[in-house]
């Protein structure tokens, strides 16, 4: 599994990497379990370059009030600890990669 499941308290691991991407999701939600396996196989593809996290907003309350995160799954990108972009909701692969480089570039 290319996506490290976080807590709370290792959010800190995300702004400590380089480039990172935050999976926000919870158990109950159809689209981010449609957007699990997905998001496995663009992890997959960009490993070494970006480092990926999930994140449950049900685990994380406080978290996703910092955040603001109102629907998910919402995917934060990451760049040496600043938020640079958010999509909420499913998309395809091809879709995901393009927005994560795009906000990484």
């Amino acid at each position: 599994m290319m996506i490290k499941k976080i807590s709370q308290n290792e959010f800190n691991e995300v702004l400590n990497s380089k480039a990172a991407v935050v999976d926000f999701s919870a158990t109950w939600c159809g689209h981010c379990k449609r957007l699990a396996p997905v998001l496995e196989e663009v992890a997959e593809d960009m490993k070494g370059n970006v480092s990926f996290f999930n994140v449950d907003v049900d685990e994380a309350p406080a978290l996703a009030a910092q955040l603001e995160i109102q629907s998910v799954p919402a995917l934060f990108v990451f760049k040496e600890g600043k938020s640079v972009g958010m999509q909420v909701g499913f998309a395809p692969k091809e879709q995901l990669i393009q927005f994560i480089k795009e906000k990484l570039d």
